[in-house]
This record gives C-alpha cells, sequence and structure tokens, in this order.
C-alpha cells in the first residue's frame, strides 16, 4: 500500500482512496499551501484560494448551493495528489485515472446528489474563466482574445495561507449548512 501522511496525520492512499479518510480539514491546509500554476506566479497565489474565488463566482452568478460547493471543491482531489499543470496533466492518462475517481468521491463525500453534466460544466467554465484573469493578473499573461467578464471581483492578492485555509473552510460549513 503506498500511502500520504495528511495534515491531520491520517494515513491516505491516493491511489486506493477511502472516503471515510478524506478530511475537509486536509483539504482546506493541502489547497492553501500548493501554489497554482507549478508556483509560475508573480506572487503566491494558492489553489485554495482559486477554489475560494471560484465558488463566490458562482454565488454571484445566482448559481446554485450544489454548484457553488462543486466550485468550491472542483480542486480537492489536489489536496492529495498535488497540482499539476494543464499542459503535463494532459501527457499524463495515468494520472488522470487516478484524479477521476479520486475527485468524484470527494465530490460524493458532500454534495446532497451528483452534479449532472450541465452542472459539472458550469463547475469549469468558472474554472476556465478565473484561470484567464488569473493568469492576466498573477503573470501578465492573456490566454485568451476574449476573456469573459466576471460577475464577482475576485482577489488575487496573497492573504496568508492560514487565512485561506478558515476562508475554505468558513465557505465550505456555510455551503454545507444549506442543504
Amino acid at each position: 500500500m503506498s500511502s500520504i501522511r495528511t495534515y491531520t496525520g491520517i494515513r491516505f492512499d491516493p491511489i486506493h482512496p477511502d472516503a471515510d479518510l478524506i478530511r475537509i480539514e486536509d483539504i482546506a491546509h493541502a489547497l492553501a499551501m500548493l501554489c497554482r500554476a507549478g508556483g509560475h506566479c508573480k506572487d503566491f497565489y494558492s489553489v485554495g484560494q482559486h477554489s475560494i474565488n471560484c465558488a463566490r463566482e458562482a454565488e454571484a452568478r445566482g448559481l446554485s448551493q450544489k454548484i457553488r460547493l462543486g466550485c468550491l471543491l472542483h480542486d480537492a482531489s489536489e489536496a492529495y495528489l498535488s497540482d499539476v499543470t494543464r499542459p503535463v496533466k494532459a501527457e499524463l492518462p495515468g494520472y488522470l485515472e487516478i484524479e477521476r475517481p479520486l475527485q468524484e468521491m470527494i465530490w460524493q463525500k458532500w454534495l446532497t446528489e451528483p452534479l449532472t453534466e450541465e452542472e459539472e460544466a458550469l463547475v469549469f467554465q468558472i474554472d476556465n474563466e478565473l484561470l484567464l484573469h488569473e493568469f492576466l493578473a498573477l503573470m501578465d499573461t492573456r490566454l485568451s482574445d476574449s476573456i469573459p467578464d466576471l460577475a464577482s471581483a475576485p482577489t488575487f492578492a496573497f492573504n496568508g495561507f492560514k487565512a485561506c485555509e478558515q476562508d475554505f473552510l468558513r465557505l465550505f460549513r456555510l455551503l454545507t449548512a444549506e442543504k
């Protein structure tokens, strides 16, 4: 068995995950500590902050609690697998075979019901649109001729690891209490 030791001290096997061992505290902590874009930002910007911004964008668009929670958790598997940049991830089919079931397990653990194809498409549309804004703000890189407007006003400034972790947990608790 291959396993990692999580922030809360759990032995977790990301290759053969056990849903009972997935802890939101581990996810919030790890995502707050992981830098987006493989660390190639002008300033530190975490996967956790990206996830919070995605959930807030879904809220600003008037989307359901389920989609907002789906947005918050859409990169949660990276807490156990790390953030692999998109060009590299596309070349690693084995990684995707590990990532997808783990991500679905995490969603299944906390969503009231699975995301429909349309809901999941909205989650990843928001993810992609935030990415365009992040690259512009954090790397002075325009990835597209057309960058869609956002309904929210995300912040890309680093506000500290602990603050990000606490914001993630606070938003998670708010969204899971709405069930």
